[in-house]
């Protein structure tokens, strides 16, 4: 029986698309001039859009192969990918996290990194392991890894060797967040933006050293954030969108001021999803909070946000995508839709499928990973759901968020 434990990473796996099937030689020449990378949470634009347009039609063995497969044990992060090579993590013996560099083209182990990291999550999150959660983020001389006890460290991206750590609780005297340092690093130029030490943190990418520290809620059990920052321009300028546990924030990525906040409701302060931009607005959902459309407007007394419309429409830890405006997304009750974000109403819904989906896209089609192991090829399509092709890529689940580049 397979276990739905968070992310029970026993293997990671490359899968490769015979591009050549669907894409001209000068397509393909483009493609290696301008290699894609996954370097985060989400993609390079953390919004689950690569920049890769042509995917293959369909998901047999025969269009997407098996190229190599390494045995991993519990880890919640996504794997990312830089050049010619992937980054990923892992819980060992449930006491050591660990990083591992391999080769996108062969899987060699490139290096390895490790520290202490043994921590215990609250009974009611029990089944959702006591294993690493954040995807780290990289650059390219920097991987920033956050582990489970409230800590940062920088690595060297060639070699893994350690460049600084920055341990928030001993920092700050802040108390441990009970389920850990979830939210994924953000990095702009040599900054790195984080959730962690009980509040919103900008530190120097290359030093570690802290520039600035907005939004204190003290962490613990009800300041340790789910969500992570992404970085938009909205109403004409460039903001930070931060959502913790109990609110929407805004915050200018120089210093740190909040620019404008407005409360979103959740049960347990469970607001996970990354925020979604369209347009000038800004979509999100929330476990016992429903969907939410908010349009940010600026006048010459500022910046203000109000809330365009509201409903029941609940999400769970799945981000959505956004295709040809509409929202796409994989619902608390396991079902998959697709919202007008005009309205909020809900074009189609699914029968349903498994408890969580990570999703990209490549603006026509969608690829999906369930926890279940079961990889989806979806046509965009606002007026029904219609999948192109499925194939069962894992036997053990699959709760890290997949990638893609190149490919």
């Amino acid at each position: 029986m397979l276990r739905r434990d968070f992310n029970k990473l026993l293997s990671f796996s490359v899968l490769a698309s015979s591009a050549s099937k669907f894409s001209s030689a000068a397509d393909q020449a483009e493609q290696v001039a301008k290699p894609e990378n996954w370097p985060c949470w989400r993609g390079p634009s953390r919004d689950g859009k690569t920049t890769s347009d042509v995917w293959p039609q369909e998901l047999s063995e025969q269009s997407l192969k098996l190229r190599w497969e390494v045995p991993l044990e519990d880890s919640y992060s996504g794997p990312i990918v830089y050049g010619n090579q992937v980054i990923v993590t892992e819980t060992r013996g449930k006491k050591m996290e660990a990083v591992h560099a391999f080769a996108v083209d062969s899987g060699e182990k490139q290096w390895l990194q490790e520290w202490p990291g043994e921590m215990t999550v609250p009974f009611f999150a029990k089944r959702n392991g006591d294993w690493i959660r954040s995807t780290p983020a990289c650059d390219e001389n920097n991987v920033y890894v956050a582990g489970m006890r409230d800590m940062l460290v920088c690595l060297n991206r060639n070699d893994g060797s350690e460049k600084w750590r920055f341990d928030f609780p001993a920092q700050f005297k802040t108390a441990l967040p009970d389920f850990g340092f979830v939210c994924s690093p953000l990095v702009i130029g040599d900054r790195v933006y984080v959730q962690a030490g009980g509040a919103f943190v900008c530190l120097e990418g290359s030093t570690g050293k802290i520039v600035w520290r907005s939004l204190e809620d003290g962490g613990g059990m009800n300041g340790s954030a789910f969500s992570s920052p992404i970085l938009q321009e909205i109403a004409g300028r460039k903001q930070i969108l931060v959502q913790t546990r109990n609110d929407l924030c805004s915050v200018d990525p120089d210093s740190g001021s909040k620019i404008w906040s407005i409360k979103i409701e959740a049960f347990r302060g469970m607001n996970i999803l990354t925020p979604t931009v369209w347009q000038d607005r800004i979509f999100t959902s929330s476990y016992g909070g429903g969907a939410t459309m908010l349009e940010v407007t600026h006048s010459d007394s500022g910046f203000a946000v109000r809330e365009l419309w509201k409903n029941t429409t609940e999400a769970y830890m799945s981000s959505p995508v956004v295709v040809d405006n509409r929202i796409y997304l994989h619902l608390r009750n396991q079902r998959f839709s697709c919202i007008d974000p005009e309205t909020g109403k809900s074009l189609w819904r699914t029968t349903p499928f498994g408890e969580y989906w990570s999703m990209a896209t490549n603006r026509s089609q969608l690829l999906t990973l369930d926890e279940r192991g079961d990889l989806r090829l979806i046509n965009a399509n606002p007026s029904e759901f219609s999948q192109l092709s499925e194939r069962h890529v894992s036997d053990t689940s699959t709760w890290a968020h997949l990638a893609i580049a190149d490919d």
